[in-house]
């Protein structure tokens, strides 16, 4: 079927990717979810933070003859024990030693607005500095690493909101796809609009609202983090979380183009289910990877190279400081170029099968026709 030279690609693509958008956005059941997703991060953010900082036994703090009255101001309801020693070196060997979880030292360097200086083993000892109207300076003696509890939980947070997004939206494009043939509207549109630009809108419009989904859910986040003061988090956050909002965009286009050039091949809800099956593993796929292996250096860096789990591989590998800077760049690169083969293959398919109503075609034959 030729198509009308009506409009540019362009135009037909943007025209096709707000009536996607809008159809979505229309929808009670789309801005029910999103709204009960986002309030669920919330919520988990700030019931983390709350229970992570309570502790029902006190906190031992090393204190000289200098800060011990501070700290005794500070009352009982601080949650503090004091651990008195003689002086600043007996205190920070304490910390160190393991007989008090950290120290509160006067302060020589005339930084301090309060003339102490809390002292922390291998992280901020954030029980401490709260307790505190002005957080005081911290020294930490062994700067530890990221810690397998944050490591697993950012993992499982990028990993679960790039398999949620690319399921959901790609099953979305894969259902309106087969709907739009099953209903011969799929005619109608091609009548208006090439099949290139009826694919290139369908992918660009869903993309820009798993975006903006994935966009929601990192304010949120950023602001649960805020709200129960854990900027340490934050600040560690900032960077990969950029790099996964760029990785996210390319992963998703690639995974797009799957998931519609895969439900073309079909006219009827009822057989989706085996052409959908390998676009739904292989969006699986990046979360089990960093669920199952966080932690092993091989397979996390394969992984970030591997075009459908590097959107969460990589930005995990730079979370944790295991990536050198220009790992990301090597791996995004890798990334576009696999969604660029895999738009001009879906492109093929989708052209071809579209107007194929009936039994199922098979991809071999998608790719080999001469239909239109």
């Amino acid at each position: 079927m030729s198509t009308p030279p009506t409009q540019s690609f362009w135009g037909a693509t943007g025209l096709v990717a707000s009536r996607e958008i809008l159809a979505q956005v229309r929808t009670k059941s789309f801005v029910i979810s999103t709204a009960i997703l986002l309030v669920a991060v919330l919520a988990g953010i700030v019931a983390g933070g709350i229970f992570s900082g309570r502790d029902s036994d006190p906190v031992p703090v090393a204190v000289t003859p200098q800060t011990a009255p501070i700290l005794a101001g500070l009352g009982a309801d601080a949650g503090l024990t004091p651990v008195d020693v003689a002086n600043e070196d007996a205190a920070r060997a304490a910390v160190e030693e393991g007989r008090a979880d950290a120290a509160v030292v006067p302060d020589t360097t005339g930084t301090s607005p309060l003339g102490i200086r809390v002292v922390g083993l291998d992280s901020e000892p954030s029980a401490v500095v709260s307790a505190f109207t002005v957080a005081p300076p911290v020294d930490v003696l062994n700067p530890a690493p990221t810690g397998d509890g944050v490591r697993y939980l950012v993992s499982a947070l990028l990993g679960g909101v790039f398999m949620m997004s690319a399921v959901g939206f790609g099953a979305t494009i894969a259902n309106n796809t087969i709907v739009e043939k099953q209903t011969r509207t799929v005619e109608i549109l091609l009548a208006a609009v090439p099949a290139r630009a009826l694919l290139a809108g369908k992918i660009l419009g869903n993309s820009a609202l798993a975006l903006g989904q994935t966009a929601a859910i990192a304010a949120v986040s950023v602001i649960g983090l805020m709200l129960t003061g854990q900027d340490e988090l934050l600040s560690l956050l900032g960077a990969p979380l950029l790099w996964f909002i760029l990785f996210f965009i390319v992963g998703f286009v690639l995974l797009a183009a799957i998931f519609a050039a895969s439900a073309s091949l079909v006219s009827r809800i009822e057989d989706s289910g085996n052409v959908l099956m390998p676009a739904m593993m292989l969006t699986m796929m990046p979360y089990f990877v960093v669920i199952l292996f966080p932690e092993n250096a091989l397979v996390m860096t394969i992984a970030s190279y591997f075009p459908f789990s590097a959107p969460v591989a990589m930005p995990v590998r730079l979370f944790v400081g295991d990536a050198a800077w220009w790992e990301p760049l090597l791996s995004l690169g890798v990334l576009a170029l696999s969604a660029t083969l895999a738009i001009a293959v879906a492109a093929r398919i989708y052209r071809r099968s579209l107007l194929n109503v009936g039994p199922r075609v098979r991809l071999k034959e998608a790719l080999a026709s001469g239909r239109v």
